[in-house]
């Protein structure tokens, strides 16, 4: 059943949301930010200006451990949260060269500052594509010895012991992500990010996909007790979001590293808005992006509460202004969603209209385009090719399905718009 607003006067709740981290344990402020390597920001400071900034730099970077913590320093000034989500992708980008002890330094390294800056606060983990090394290869539960994710999964339980109920422990060490029973009353579910499931599908690769079948059996449980439940992962895929429209109160993603959503639509006619992803922007720079963090409001703990997000805040700090001479890191509010958007809320039907509003309103649309990148958006504007594209990202899931994108009469044939979509540079 479609969500309806909450009763007047009735209590919300702040999430913080925090993803895509990448921390570079060799970042050096000063040294080239414009190399020719997959990752830059590293190895010897270079004479003159123009080198890495301080506290992060736009470009093929990623982030100092001191931006991290920075921005977990700054938290206690803000509101009080009720819980934060955290999906994942702590490692650097430097995947050609990374060992199970880098992977493992850097899980216990940002797991330990979150811990000393957060507190007593609850922290929902998710696992990340770019945990495990080689990056995405995470073996389905039956492979064992040497060549299984055990060595990961079982430094994440013992990391994260603090954080999550023994049966949640017992199923990440099985290589299932973890759920759980989070404050007031809802549920939370967390999916891991497996690259390419959708191939491994079709080749009925069954155990691969032992993952989502949890998820699935994890719905029904909460369908049956009449449990809404949020669904929080690093990269976005789901169950079937139709079957568990009154279940799914709200899907959390990252992975992206930039700022978006995407729709799902009723089975059935593919025209009645039922859920929406929404894609946090990351907590890294890369690629010539500011860093960033979102907070959720959502609907809060009482009888009846459909726990659904009501708006979201998106923070930045400016790297532009933080790295000038003398300058402190001041992270500041890029947007409100409800307010950038005009939106009367911020339920799945609102979200439809506004790709709608996307494309007759161009002055809207380049908000958005401005809002997507972080407030640093590229030189190249987005034009006709770019606008039907990404339009059309935000409207399917379903990448090899062209209907969705019918009502919206675009620009480009399908398979070209198919093209620019593998284009996009995936993190």
């Amino acid at each position: 059943r479609p969500p309806v607003p909450p009763p007047p006067g009735a209590p919300t709740a702040r999430l913080l949301f925090l993803t895509d981290l990448h921390w570079d344990r060799h970042y050096v402020p000063g040294s080239e930010a414009a190399c020719p390597d997959p990752l830059c920001c590293r190895g010897a400071v270079r004479p003159g200006p123009g080198g890495a900034g301080f506290w992060g730099e736009y470009g093929k970077c990623d982030l100092p451990l001191h931006t991290i913590e920075a921005l977990l320093t700054q938290l206690p000034g803000a509101a009080p949260f009720t819980a934060a989500y955290w999906t994942g992708d702590i490692p650097a980008h430097d995947v050609w060269q990374q060992s199970r002890q880098d992977q493992l330094l850097a899980l216990r390294t940002v797991t330990g500052l979150l811990r000393r800056h957060l507190g007593s606060l609850p922290v929902y983990p998710a696992v990340g594509n770019h945990e495990a090394t080689p990056v995405n290869a995470f073996p389905p539960p039956y492979v064992r010895g040497n060549q299984s994710s055990a060595w990961l999964y079982d430094a994440m339980a013992q990391a994260w012991q603090d954080w999550l109920p023994p049966s949640a422990l017992e199923t990440l060490r099985w290589g299932q992500p973890p759920a759980e029973r989070a404050r007031g009353g809802s549920g939370l579910a967390g999916a891991q990010s497996w690259e390419g499931t959708e191939r491994l599908h079709r080749t009925c690769c069954r155990a691969a996909w032992q993952g989502q079948d949890w998820l699935h059996h994890a719905c029904c449980r909460a369908a049956w007790w009449g449990q809404g439940r949020g669904l929080g992962t690093d990269s976005p895929h789901a169950p079937d979001r139709c079957r568990f429209e009154g279940t799914i109160a709200a899907q959390f993603f990252g992975h992206t590293h930039v700022d978006e959503f995407e729709m799902f639509y009723d089975e059935e006619t593919l025209t009645r808005p039922v859920s929406v992803a929404f894609v946090a922007p990351s907590v890294t720079t890369y690629i010539n992006l500011n860093p960033g963090y979102r907070v959720y409001e959502v609907d809060g703990a009482y009888p009846g509460s459909s726990h659904a997000v009501l708006d979201h805040e998106t923070f930045i700090l400016n790297l532009t202004e933080a790295n000038a001479p003398g300058a402190e890191p001041h992270w500041q509010r890029l947007y409100r969603a409800r307010e950038a958007y005009g939106l009367p809320s911020a339920f799945p039907a609102d979200w439809d209209r506004l790709i709608r509003r996307f494309q007759d309103d161009e002055r809207l649309f380049q908000r958005f385009w401005f809002l997507f990148h972080k407030g640093h958006p590229p030189r190249e504007p987005c034009l006709a090719a770019c606008k039907a594209a990404l339009l059309c990202a935000l409207r399917t899931g379903r990448s090899a399905d062209p209907g969705l994108c019918q009502p919206l009469r675009p620009a480009l044939p399908f398979p070209r718009i198919q093209v620019l979509w593998q284009q996009r540079r995936l993190c």
